[in-house]
């Protein structure tokens, strides 16, 4: 017996952008009732993630659920032509929300420690419950990348496998910090966070004669340098399958003000509007031994 269960992450906690507005910048809209972090998660959707976790601190969690709700229609399984009875084998895609553990706050957050607090707290879950529904495999949608997630569509089966899997346009990548779409596994996990760990802490490390740590703090400046770590130095050992990367038509990084500005003056804006309510709208679970009104 086997199973393959791909986890969707979508990191929203990390150093604040430019935007500086009084909402987070994953809740800036894209197009009419349409926000940044909803594309996320439709994203992981169509790339056929079982669960998705999105990983966003509590004093955001309230709004961005407010407008997800606890799961997501699979848009695939929606409506399949050829089957009898389709909405009856519709697939729900649940929905987690993962607070960014109190001790990494201010000292290493940064979009990246996201994505890895992600995986961790998803195996972590998945692991108590049984070794058959630990992630084999992550999948991470950005929320401040704006491209048609609907590309992933026929490349399901090759996300959802033992190879590496990563979107590109005009042949940059993640690893060129772009935020774009792309699979990791447990090997790459070890390799990423030990990135991470070779940021300064809040005293200098230098060892003394007697084996031990000196207590001289480091410049404000100088402490904590990973919570400032860039996509590029935390994800470069993730490998790249050549076979398995997809050049996306369009692409726009709404990481700044000006790239936002940029996307909102393109004609690929036009291309970009809410999901049908069938796909999105606010859900939630059934409480145990309560019908549906």
């Amino acid at each position: 017996m086997s199973s393959f269960h791909l986890a969707g992450i979508v990191p929203v906690a990390g150093q604040p952008l430019d935007f500086k507005m009084d909402w987070h910048d994953s809740l800036m809209p894209i197009a009419p009732d349409y926000l940044a972090v909803e594309r996320a998660v439709f994203e992981c959707a169509w790339a056929g993630c079982e669960t998705i976790w999105i990983v966003c601190n509590d004093d955001m969690t309230p709004l961005i659920r407010h407008r997800l709700g606890e799961w997501v229609q699979d848009p695939v399984w929606i409506g399949r032509r050829h089957d009898p009875y389709p909405s009856q084998t519709r697939k729900q895609i649940p929905i987690y929300y993962v607070p960014v553990h109190a001790k990494d706050v201010g000292k290493r957050d940064c979009l990246s420690w996201s994505v890895i607090w992600g995986a961790t707290t998803a195996f972590r879950v998945s692991v108590k419950l049984s070794k058959w529904v630990v992630p084999k495999r992550y999948y991470v949608a950005f929320p401040h990348g704006v491209y048609d997630p609907e590309i992933l569509r026929p490349h399901r089966k090759d996300i959802s496998s033992e190879r590496s899997f990563m979107l590109s346009h005009d042949g940059k990548t993640v690893k060129d910090n772009e935020y774009l779409g792309f699979t990791f596994d447990k090997d790459d996990f070890i390799k990423c966070r030990r990135k991470i760990r070779e940021g300064t802490g809040k005293y200098n490390s230098e060892v003394l004669e007697a084996g031990l740590y000196p207590r001289e703090r480091l410049p404000k400046e100088e402490r904590y340098s990973a919570r400032h770590f860039l996509l590029d130095k935390v994800f470069e050992p993730v490998i790249i399958d050549i076979e398995n990367k997809v050049e996306v038509p369009w692409y726009h990084n709404i990481g700044s003000w000006d790239g936002y500005c940029d996307y909102l003056g393109s004609e690929d804006r036009k291309l970009v509007q809410r999901p049908h309510p069938i796909f999105m709208k606010y859900h939630e679970w059934n409480e145990i031994g309560v019908d549906d009104e």
